[in-house]
C-alpha cells in the first residue's frame, strides 16, 4: 500500500482517523497508550499489505534495535563496542537485501567469469529508512542525547509509522519519542495537516504522474530512435518529476503525522533555487543529508583536519549517498559527481560564481540536470549515450516520432505549473505583504485544497501510471 493509492485514500486513511479520534487521550497528560496501540497495528498493517514476508523482517529490526537500546544504556567500558556491533548488525540486513547482487557481480568481474548467480533478492520498502533511523537511535544513545526507550510497543512505532516508513523522512528518535510520549491533537492542527497531505497529493498526482508518463515514453524509445531535442525534454520533465514525486510524498507525511498529532522534520526547501551544489544539498533530501552529516562526515573528522581530510570526508559522504540510492555503479557516479562538485566550490568555485547571480544558478541546474539523466537511467554506459546526445543535439534529430507525439498537452500544462511552483510563486507570494497570511486557512485555501485532492481522485481512478520513485531505495 502507498499513502497516495485510492485504497489508502478510501479507506486506511479515513478508518484510522475516525478510531484515532473515538480514542480517548487527546490532552497533553492524557493517556496515549491506546492511540499509540492502534497507530502501531495500523502502521504494521499498512506495511504488510503489499508482501507480509517483509513485516517479519521490520519485527526483527525493531527487536533487536531495543535489545541493542537496553544492551547499550547498560554497557560502560563495552559502549562503544556494542554501537559497532548494533551499527554492523543494522548494515548487514541492508547490505543483504540491498547490495548483495552488487557484491556478487563486483566478485564475478574481478574473477573474470559469471561465477556467481544473481539472487534477485526483493528490496523491502522503506528498509534504507528505517535501517538509518535505527542507526540514529543508537548512536544518539550512545551520546546520551536520549534515554533507552524501554516500552518495545513506542520504539516500534518509531520504526513502523506508517506515513513515514515507505518513503521517509528520516525522523530522528530525538524528535519523535517525546511526542509518542506527549503530543496534542488540536483543530488546528489537523486542519493544518490535512491542507499539507492535500498539497503534497497534488504534487504527486497531478505534476508528478503527468509529467513521468512523458519521461517514461520518451526513455522507452530505442536510444537509437531519440533525439536530442527528446532527450532534453525528457531530462527536463524527469528533473520536474523526481522533485514533486520525493517532495509530494514528504509533504504527505508531514501532513498525515500533523493529522495525528506528531511533527516530523521537513525534508525539501525549494532545492532548484540554490546557487550552489553545497546549497542544493542543504535544501534536497534534508533528512539524509542530515543525517549522513551528523553519523558520517562529523564523525571522520568533517573539516576540523585540514583541507585535504576535509575534501577526502567529503567525498566519502557523497560516495555514501550515491551508494544509499542503488547498488549500481551509476548512483556511485552520481554521488561521486556531486561530491566532486562541492569539493571544486570549497576551493574556490563558488566565489566565482557568486559574482553573477544568474551564472550560478544557471551553473547548479546544469550539473544537478545531468545528473538526473544519470539517476534515471541507472546504468552508466547508456546515461552517456543520452549525454552525448544532450550535448550535441544537432547530431542527432532523426526519429520515428515528433516529439509532439510523445509529450501531451497535459504534460505541457503541468510542467509549466511545476515549474512556477518549485519556488517562483512562493518567492512573489513573499513579496505580497500579509496576503499569504491572509490567505493561510482561509476559504479560498480550503476550497483550492479541496479541488486538488478531487483532481487527485479522479486522475487515480482513470489512470494506471502511479509511480513511487523513492520507494526504490
Amino acid at each position: 500500500m502507498s499513502i497516495n493509492s485510492m485504497l489508502f485514500l478510501t479507506a486506511f486513511l479515513p478508518i484510522v482517523f475516525l478510531l484515532d479520534r473515538l480514542c480517548p487521550g487527546r490532552g497533553k497528560s492524557g493517556n496515549l497508550a491506546l492511540r499509540n496501540l492502534l497507530l502501531l497495528l495500523a502502521s504494521l498493517a499498512f506495511y504488510a499489505w503489499g508482501d507480509p514476508s517483509h513485516i517479519l523482517l521490520l519485527l526483527v529490526s525493531i527487536l533487536m534495535n531495543y535489545g541493542l537500546g537496553i544492551w547499550l544504556e547498560r554497557a560502560q567500558k563495552s559502549a562503544r563496542l556494542v554501537l559497532a556491533a548494533g551499527i554492523l548488525a543494522n548494515l548487514a540486513l541492508l547490505g543483504y537485501y540491498k547490495y548483495f547482487d552488487f557484491f556478487l557481480r563486483i566478485l564475478n568481474r574481478l574473477l573474470g567469469r559469471q561465477f556467481f548467480e544473481m539472487q534477485q533478492i526483493p528490496l523491502p520498502i522503506g528498509i534504507s529508512f528505517y535501517t538509518f533511523a535505527a542507526i540514529s537511535y543508537l548512536v544518539d544513545l550512545y551520546r546520551e542525547q536520549v534515554p533507552a526507550e524501554k516500552n518495545p510497543l513506542s520504539l516500534a512505532l518509531y520504526f513502523s509509522f506508517f506515513p513515514k516508513v515507505s518513503v521517509g523522512p528520516i525522523v530522528r528518535y530525538r524528535e519523535f519519542g517525546r511526542q509518542i510520549k506527549e503530543r496534542t491533537v488540536t483543530i488546528q492542527k489537523t486542519a493544518a495537516g490535512i491542507r499539507r497531505f492535500a498539497y503534497g497529493l497534488g504534487k504527486k498526482v497531478l505534476v508528478a504522474n503527468v509529467v513521468g508518463g512523458c519521461v517514461d515514453k520518451i526513455y522507452g524509445q530505442d536510444i537509437s530512435n531519440v533525439t536530442g531535442a527528446m532527450v532534453w525534454c525528457a531530462a527536463l520533465l524527469y528533473t520536474l518529476q523526481i522533485y514533486y514525486d520525493f517532495s509530494g510524498f514528504s509533504d504527505m507525511a508531514v501532513g498525515l503525522s500533523g493529522m495525528f498529532g506528531f511533527e516530523i522534520c521537513e525534508n525539501f526547501h525549494y532545492p532548484y533555487l540554490s546557487g550552489s551544489i553545497q546549497e542544493f544539498w542543504r535544501r534536497w533530501h534534508i533528512s539524509l543529508s542530515s543525517w549522513f552529516r551528523d553519523y558520517l562526515y562529523i564523525p571522520l573528522g568533517g573539516n576540523r583536519k585540514g583541507k585535504i581530510r576535509t575534501y577526502l570526508n567529503l567525498s566519502v559522504v557523497f560516495l555514501a549517498t550515491g551508494l544509499w540510492h542503488g547498488a549500481t555503479t551509476a548512483f556511485l557516479f552520481w554521488g561521486a559527481l556531486h561530491g566532486f562538485f562541492m569539493i571544486l566550490e570549497r576551493l574556490g568555485l563558488k566565489k566565482l560564481l557568486d559574482r553573477t547571480k544568474v551564472l550560478r544558478y544557471l551553473y547548479t541546474m546544469v550539473i544537478v540536470i545531468f545528473g538526473w539523466v544519470i539517476f534515471r537511467v541507472a546504468n552508466l554506459a547508456p546515461a552517456f549515450a543520452y549525454i552525448r546526445r544532450m550535448l550535441m543535439p544537432w547530431r542527432y534529430t532523426v526519429s520515428t516520432y515528433a516529439l509532439r507525439e510523445l509529450i501531451s498537452n497535459r504534460c505541457i500544462f503541468m510542467a509549466l505549473a511545476g515549474v512556477l511552483g518549485m519556488g517562483l510563486i512562493q518567492a512573489l507570494l513573499k513579496k505580497c505583504g500579509s496576503l499569504p497570511k491572509r490567505l493561510e486557512g482561509s476559504v479560498w485555501e480550503m476550497l483550492y485544497c479541496m479541488f486538488l485532492v478531487a483532481s487527485s481522485i479522479l486522475f487515480l481512478v482513470n489512470g494506471t501510471y502511479n509511480p513511487a520513485i523513492y520507494l526504490n531505495f
